[in-house]
This record gives C-alpha cells, sequence and structure tokens, in this order.
C-alpha cells in the first residue's frame, strides 16, 4: 500500500508489516510478557522463625514433655531446670515461621514464543496506521497515517519540533498529555506525584538530532525503529498510539525485514 509523505507531493510503499491482521489477545499477552520481565523474586530467609531453642518432645513421659500438664504439646523453648518456654517455631506462634512465605523459585515471568511476539509487533504496528483504532485510544489527530519526510530527523531543539509538528495537525493530543494528572492517596508520593498521558511516538531510522529534540515533550517518545518493542506502539497493551513514521525508519524496515 501507498501513502502520500505529509507536507510533499511524493508517494511512499509501506512494507508488509503495515498489513498485518489487527490481534489484540496477541498485543496484549506480549505487553504481558514484556512487564513480567520487571518483576523482582520475592522470598525470606530460609530459616526464619527457626533460629531457636525451642524443641518438641514428642514421647509421652519424656523429660521436659507437657502431657497431663494441661498445656499444649508444641515446640517450647529450652529454660533452666526442666522447665518449658514461651512456644515458637510453629506458624500460629508469636515470632515463629511464616506457613507459606514467597519463595524465589516461583515462575514470576510470561513466556512467549518468538513468532508469537513478532505477530504481536506487526500487529501493533499496523495499528497505528488504522484511523478508527487510534481515534478509539483516545488521540486527536487529522488523519493518518503520518509519513514524515527524512527532514524530520535533522530538527534539534524541541520549539522547532512543537513548530513542525503543527502540519501534522496534532497539536490538542500534545497540549491533552501536558495537562498532568495528580496521583491520589500514598501513590502522590512516587514519580513526582503526577500521572502523564502517553503522547505521540516519534520513529525514526536511526541516532539522530531528533533524538533530543523530543524527549522535552511530555508524553512524547523518539524511538529507533530497530529498538522498538511492545510498550512503545501499544502502551499498555492497548494499541493505536498516535505515531509518526519517519521516511528513512520505513525504509529501513523493509530493508532489515524487521519483526518478520
Amino acid at each position: 500500500m501507498k501513502f502520500k509523505i505529509t507536507g510533499e507531493e511524493r508517494e511512499i510503499e509501506l512494507p508488509r508489516q503495515f498489513e498485518e491482521e489487527y490481534r489484540p489477545d496477541l498485543i496484549k499477552r506480549a505487553f504481558e510478557s514484556y512487564a513480567s520481565q520487571k518483576y523482582q523474586p520475592k522470598g525470606s530467609y530460609k530459616y526464619a522463625g527457626l533460629q531457636n531453642v525451642a524443641e518438641y518432645y514428642g514421647r509421652r513421659h519424656a523429660w521436659r514433655a507437657t502431657i497431663n500438664t494441661g498445656q499444649s504439646r508444641v515446640p517450647r523453648e529450652k529454660i533452666a531446670k526442666g522447665r518449658s518456654g514461651r512456644v515458637l517455631r510453629i506458624p500460629s506462634a508469636v515470632k515463629g515461621r511464616r506457613a507459606h512465605p514467597p519463595k524465589t523459585e516461583k515462575i514470576i515471568t510470561l513466556k512467549i514464543n518468538k513468532k508469537e511476539l513478532f505477530k504481536a509487533m506487526r500487529s501493533a504496528i499496523s495499528a497505528t496506521v488504522n484511523e478508527k483504532i487510534v481515534r478509539i485510544r483516545g488521540h486527536q489527530f487529522d488523519k493518518i497515517p503520518l509519513i514524515a519526510p527524512q527532514k524530520i530527523e535533522e530538527i534539534s531543539k524541541t520549539k522547532d519540533l512543537k513548530k513542525y509538528l503543527s502540519q501534522f495537525k496534532v497539536e490538542e493530543d500534545l497540549v491533552k498529555s501536558e495537562n498532568r494528572k495528580k496521583r491520589s492517596g500514598v501513590s502522590l508520593l512516587r514519580r513526582g506525584g503526577y500521572k502523564t498521558r502517553k503522547t505521540i511516538l516519534l520513529v525514526v531510522g536511526g541516532d539522530c538530532p531528533l533524538m533530543k529534540a523530543g524527549r522535552n515533550i511530555p508524553g512524547a517518545a523518539v524511538k529507533r525503529v530497530e529498538s522498538l518493542d511492545i510498550n512503545d506502539v501499544a502502551p499498555g497493551g492497548v494499541a493505536g498510539r498516535l505515531t509518526i513514521w519517519s521516511e528513512n525508519a520505513v525504509k529501513k524496515m523493509k530493508e532489515l525485514k524487521l519483526f518478520e
């Protein structure tokens, strides 16, 4: 399929990655796998609650046994002259061990097949040129797909970039992300206490001045096409992020056969 480059009379043919079937189930699964890679294993100390001198005497008439004394037969700490102290070790005791503590060997990462991941990436990429899906996600724009000429990668200042993006008619979407939402409860103490809405994604062909110019726009991101991941094109597992593809990025995707 061919689409017009914004601001110019030329057309560019998009590679077949943009023609993939829309599969929200695969996109969600790929995102969950991506998010699970950041989970940290949790576990308690192996001997927690067991570092004491408590002992249980099971034989009915053993030394220190509590049979016929009105006491439960459980592990108790040893005291001088054959006496018994506090109940320890068992989960129901004060300072006892936990019955089922978290274990570091628990499998907390979600694996996904490589072909399945690539299919999810292609599906999310194709959703960026589907006007209906992008509008459902809540972005403000005139029309898509948004294909920028090569000169966009040469912009080095944020104010120049904002001025250049005006021809794409995405100003309302950029303004919407500037209105940060304050977090509630204890969470307002985290990450500055605000939530920033995701806005435009700029995909470039390689390292360029645009990568520095775009990072100062709240909610925006600039990524190289070969380093894209599912969280870039479908944040939170929801496809349809407003994306501007540079001409060089489209050509590079076709040449390198990315995500095929």
